[in-house]
Formats: structure tokens, C-alpha cells, sequence
């Protein structure tokens, strides 16, 4: 006797079946075409779009528009990490396909949305704010319930305690922290700096998945060309080195969430698995079992020699064993749910990429008097040689001096 494989079978309605969306136009317009996939993209990819159509109107001097998309994008974050909602579930189901959750990105990736807002806040006049966003970022790069590393980015570390020098309070500590971590001298805190320059260079990380159920989450940097940036104004030069690399960021950050319930997928998947399959194998032996031969007593004419007469029928008769039929259903069932369980685990890592981060970040603080200052910026290679396509002119201009102004000057303008 052997077991029928299962199959589950449904009528499906072809009126049920996705349609093919029709394309989307693209201008060019990093932001209008960002925005025109994001009103037709899923729910669940609407942290993802509006992260990249914030980092593309940051860089185009819309800042109403960043601002709108990266505080929605932050309230959704926040929600999808501790909600009580059916979003929120999903995003920690260990049965939901990584794919098919809701995006709210990795940890560096979360980071730059409180990076990029903390600018925002600092552009609007509110530092205490911004220094909330440092810390907030500061708070998800860090291991919050094992404590077993701290927060490694010199940036943040080192605008909170700017933010804390220019308030007037201690911003020593913060100082010290980004200094430790920090590959060559920082700048001392100048409280009466009012030009703060943020410069992004290189292309951030791209993710890819591997393992024998794409359930690794790894990260490919592209090197990248440009290695550092001098603005040029007419009574000085200041020259950008990296504070942060995001692709270091992204592969060095032990004990991510994410990779943690990625693994614990792909064990629970081929444990099920096997699981299944011994169940089965089990299954078919017991069922080869479940009828025996029954055993035979002489027949009344048996000879002496206990041989059978010739005229005796030897045909073997069988019994059922009832506990081997049990097994064999049991078995089975075990089989057939183990086997459920494993087709609805789906380890696939999520590879949406927030793509158009930056690789490197720095910063400098300059005092400027109140006006418009002609600048110049340049990018150059590892050689020191300018990357001269990516040149270019532009005016600071400086409002009151009591006010800082924030300048955010990228290699990823297009």
C-alpha cells in the first residue's frame, strides 16, 4: 500500500487576475518621476519611495517636499516597528514573505531618514530638534536591548554635541565619542560658526540576496570615484574628507535585526523540510506494513514430516495490523502539515534599496558675514585628481548671521 500525494485545488476567476499596470512616463525629474511611481506603487513600498524622492528634493533645494515625504516616512517607521496593526504584524511575521512586507529599510537606511530630517530641522531654525533626530539615528544604529555595541557613526556623534555647544550646554562627551571613532583629528566645536556645509559623495550600497534560500541579506558597494570635495570661497578653501562610509555601515553592523529573523527563517524552513520528508518516508514503511501474513497451522492430512500434502491450497492469507495503519495516518498528517509549514516560511532576504544614499558623508562649520559668497565645488579621485564633470558653481547666501544656515552640497545631483 502506498500514500496518494495531496493536492490542494481552486476555481480561480480570471476577472480576479492582476492586470498588467500600464508604464509609468519618465521625465527625468528625479522628483516628479519619484513621485509619479510612489502614487502608483503598493502600500507596502511607500516608506521606500518616500525616502528616495526625499533625497532627491533635498539635493534639488526642494525642502517642502523632502520635509513632507521624510516625516511621513519616519511616522510610518515608527509605527510599522511597535504597532499594534495588521501592517505591523506582518512586518514581524516570521511567515510573510520579506518581499511582501511593508519597507521601512535597514538600519542605515532608517538612519539617513533621521540624518537627512535632523538637516531639515537644523535649516528651519530648530536645533534642539535636529539634535532629537542625531540621537533617534544615533538610538537605531546601536544594539538598544543587548547593549552589546554602541552607535559608530562620527557625523551624529558629532553634531549632537555641536548642537549642544551652540545651545550653550556640554557637548564635550559627544565630542570625545566621535573623536574615538573618527580616523583623523576632528575640528573643534566653534559655537559662533552660523554655515554648516554638508557633503555627500560616492553611491551607497545596493543589496543582493544569497544562501540556499536567498534568505543572506549581503551588500554590494560599487568603489567609489570620487574620495573627497574642496568648496573654494573667495577667502578660503575647505577641504571634505569621509567621517562615514554608509557601506561600511551596512556591512559591519553586527547583530541586525533583520539578518537575525532572516536565519531563523531558513533553519525553520529546512528543518520543516526534513521534518516532511522523514515523516513521509516514515508514512510509506508503516503503510507497507499495515498487511501481514497471517500464520498458518498444518493442515489436518499434514504428513509426518510436517510437509504439506500436495493437495493442500499454500496460498498465504493476510491481516490488517491496525497500530501500523494508525502510524501510517499519523505520519502522513505530520507529513502533509510539515510540509504546509515550510512552503508558507518564506526566508527570501528584502532586497529594496533605499538607491540613491550616498556613500560618504562630511562636514565642515564656517563663519561667513551676511550676503552672498560665490563658491566653487570639486570632487576628486583617490589620486587627488579632480573629477572635473562634477564641478561646479554656486552662491551661499547668508541671511542672519544669528541664524544658521545649512548648505547640503551632493556628488548625486543630477
Amino acid at each position: 500500500m502506498s500514500l496518494a500525494p495531496l493536492a490542494f485545488t481552486g476555481c480561480v476567476d480570471l476577472a480576479d487576475l492582476p492586470t498588467a499596470r500600464p508604464p509609468i512616463p519618465v521625465t527625468g525629474n528625479p522628483v516628479v518621476d519619484g513621485d509619479a511611481q510612489l502614487a502608483a506603487a503598493p502600500e507596502r513600498d511607500r516608506v521606500l519611495w518616500e525616502y528616495r524622492v526625499a533625497a532627491a528634493a533635498l539635493r534639488e533645494g526642494n525642502y517642502a517636499e523632502a520635509r513632507a515625504k521624510l516625516d511621513d516616512a519616519i511616522r510610518r517607521m515608527g509605527g510599522l516597528i511597535s504597532g499594534p496593526d495588521d501592517a505591523a504584524r506582518r512586518a514581524r511575521s516570521l511567515f510573510a514573505a520579506e518581499r511582501e512586507k511593508t519597507f521601512i529599510g535597514e538600519p542605515y537606511e532608517r538612519v539617513m531618514a533621521f540624518y537627512y530630517r535632523g538637516l531639515l530641522y537644523w535649516r528651519d531654525g530648530q536645533p534642539d530638534n535636529a539634535r532629537a533626530c542625531f540621537r533617534s539615528a544615533q538610538f537605531i544604529d546601536s544594539d538598544a536591548e543587548s547593549a552589546s555595541f554602541k552607535s559608530d557613526y562620527v557625523l551624529l556623534d558629532y553634531l549632537d554635541g555641536l548642537v549642544s555647544a551652540k545651545l550653550g550646554a556640554d557637548g564635550s562627551d559627544a565630542f570625545a565619542r566621535a573623536q574615538k571613532l573618527s580616523k583623523s583629528p576632528l575640528p573643534p566645536y566653534d559655537p559662533k560658526a552660523n554655515v554648516l556645509v554638508f557633503v555627500e559623495f560616492g553611491r551607497g550600497p545596493r543589496k543582493l540576496a544569497t544562501g540556499r534560500y536567498g534568505e543572506q541579506l549581503r551588500f554590494q558597494a560599487e568603489p567609489s570615484r570620487v574620495r573627497s570635495a574642496a568648496l573654494s570661497l573667495v577667502d578660503e578653501n575647505v577641504h571634505f574628507l569621509p567621517w562615514d562610509n554608509l557601506s561600511f555601515q551596512a556591512t559591519t553592523r553586527g547583530g541586525r535585526v533583520m539578518d537575525y529573523i532572516l536565519g531563523n527563517k531558513a533553519v525553520f524552513k529546512g528543518a520543516s523540510n526534513a521534518v516532511g520528508d522523514l515523516a513521509f518516508a516514515g508514512a510509506s514503511v508503516a503503510a507497507d506494513n499495515i498487511y501481514k501474513e497471517k500464520p498458518r497451522s498444518p493442515p489436518p492430512d499434514a504428513k509426518q514430516d510436517g510437509k504439506p500434502d500436495d493437495k493442500h491450497d499454500d496460498k498465504p492469507e493476510y491481516e490488517k495490523d491496525q497500530g501500523a495503519e494508525n502510524t501510517a495516518i499519523a505520519l502522513g498528517v505530520i507529513g502533509v502539515f510539515a510540509k504546509i509549514a515550510s512552503a508558507a516560511t518564506q526566508p527570501q532576504a528584502d532586497t529594496r534599496t533605499w538607491d540613491n544614499l550616498p556613500q560618504y558623508l562630511s562636514f565642515s562649520a564656517l563663519r561667513l558675514p551676511a550676503g552672498p559668497h560665490p563658491a566653487m565645488l570639486q570632487f576628486f579621485d583617490a589620486e587627488g585628481r579632480v573629477v572635473e564633470p562634477l564641478t561646479r558653481r554656486l552662491t551661499i547666501d547668508v541671511g542672519d548671521p544669528a541664524r544658521d544656515t545649512v548648505v547640503i552640497l551632493s556628488e548625486l545631483n543630477r
